[in-house]
């Protein structure tokens, strides 16, 4: 390496890491990205995107098993495994190369390596414990991710229990499924396997399945898993794992303290993340953690001057769309610019199941406890013409004012594309939109988007279709 001195150095290539990286490049700056492992970081390379590819797989063989409610035929409908993951794995190797062409555009250099901050603005670089030249840069931004959490005596060892990255590269089609935990990365597995034939029994502590979104929304995604199959125990915990040769019997404990067993082919563990901070050199600097995280302030600037943490690792929520935006605005205030912080309140949550759970802002009961009077809206799939057309009755939009403002709190929905409806619901949020402009914008016809306009109607005792 030529050069080794930059303005900003970032320390991992995930969505985080690139993104801060190229705008840091766009506005002036001369950039370097230290990455161990995959540039697109593990949302593109073992995440976000290949799970999307897994679940577009499934979702198209469920309507080719479905084909004659729909007017056709369809014979002998079934998957090659090895085909579905490979199609998965080359979508993720093309985006992978497509974030290393718009470094090279923006003139990022890249180093394959691991990095250590060293003080004083310096960071060591290594490569299979080969130093490489010591890098120097005013401002250290650290954007290394997370990885799964272990649970004490529920460790993945990636045959018989695994973790997300087994998962997305099965080497067989369990007939039997037990996850651990129904947040959006265990629900996303379960509704994958059991689309495709497995008996996927989902154990999750809390009382609700998805514990983040709306407990009504919640609901109504447990009424649809279950009424295809899936199995689903709230407030029940997995207590032990017994392995055989090719199954694993799990001990599973009630909210009562009553215990049970079911034996499966296969475990996933889908019991949240870590943040990835061992080994960066924190312990000489002034930065902060705090339950696995780097402590950041709103800009993402740590304790120590210079240096800085973006996405996962700076802590919750761990969503690749979060980490992206909280770069924008670490590098855009190194600059000197004045970016708005990120409102936490503001990201939107996406869950790929089918049917699928979208969300921003607050929940009806989060609204309640804040001391909000709350109107709520609410319209089903049911009733919309677009959602009947495409066989997708079953769902609900619901919207969360402030009875005396007339602010949208949260909106929350369930079923077909939602994960895409969402967005109209963030826009509005962010341009602080009253019930009112939202009652006189005028949504096409016939669209899913008209749910939303409904349910905003709904919440004002207006709603025309129910």
């Amino acid at each position: 390496m030529a050069d080794t001195n930059f303005d900003v150095i970032v320390i991992g290539g995930g969505p985080g890491g690139y993104v801060a990286a190229i705008r840091a490049a766009q506005l002036g700056m001369k950039v370097c990205v230290v990455e161990k492992k995959h540039l697109g970081g593990i949302c593109l390379n073992w995440g976000c995107i290949p799970t999307k590819a897994l679940l577009r797989s499934s979702e198209i063989f469920h309507y080719m098993a479905h084909a004659d409610a729909y007017g056709l035929r369809a014979r002998d409908v079934s998957f090659d495994l090895a085909k579905v993951v490979k199609r998965s794995r080359d979508i993720s190797g093309q985006l992978n190369k497509g974030v290393g062409f718009l470094l090279k555009k923006n003139k990022v250099t890249v180093v394959d390596g691991e990095a250590k901050l060293a003080g004083g603005g310096k960071v060591a670089a290594s490569k299979d414990d080969k130093a490489l030249p010591t890098l120097t840069a005013k401002h250290i931004v650290i954007a290394t991710g997370a990885r799964p959490r272990a649970l004490p005596g529920l460790e993945p060892d990636g045959k018989l229990v695994w973790t997300y990255f087994e998962a997305l590269v099965p080497d067989v089609m369990p007939k039997s499924l037990l996850v651990i935990g129904s947040g959006a990365i265990g629900i996303e597995f379960a509704s994958f396997f059991h689309t495709l034939g497995s008996e996927v029994t989902v154990v999750e502590i809390l009382p609700q399945i998805l514990p983040v979104e709306d407990a009504e929304i919640a609901g109504l995604a447990r009424k649809q898993f279950e009424k295809q199959g899936m199995k689903i125990m709230t407030g029940a915990k997995v207590v032990a794992l017994k392995k055989g040769k090719d199954t694993v019997t799990c001990t599973i404990e009630d909210s009562k303290g009553k215990k049970s067993e079911i034996t499966v082919d296969r475990v996933i563990s889908a019991v949240g993340v870590v943040g990835n901070i061992e080994g960066l050199g924190l312990e000489n600097t002034k930065v902060k953690t705090d339950k696995g995280c780097i402590v950041a302030n709103e800009y993402s600037a740590t304790h120590e001057p210079g240096v800085y943490a973006i996405g996962d690792v700076a802590g919750p929520p761990m969503l690749a769309h979060k980490a992206e935006h909280e770069g924008v605005i670490c590098v855009e205030k190194i600059k000197g610019l004045h970016p708005h912080p990120l409102n936490k309140l503001q990201v939107p949550g996406c869950t790929y199941c089918q049917p699928q759970v979208a969300s921003v802002g607050l929940t009806e009961a989060k609204a309640k406890e804040k001391g909000h009077q709350v109107k709520v809206g609410r319209f089903p799939f049911i009733g919309n013409g677009k959602a009947i057309a495409l066989g997708e009755p079953d769902g609900l939009v619901k919207t969360v004012f402030d009875g005396n403002t007339g602010q949208l709190l949260g909106a929350h929905m369930v079923g077909a594309e939602v994960t895409e409806l969402i967005q109209g619901f963030v826009v509005a949020m962010n341009l602080e939109t009253t019930e009112e402009e939202l009652m006189h914008a005028i949504f096409p016809h016939p669209t899913l988007s008209e749910m939303m306009h409904e349910s905003v109607l709904d919440a004002y005792g207006r709603a025309i279709h129910i």
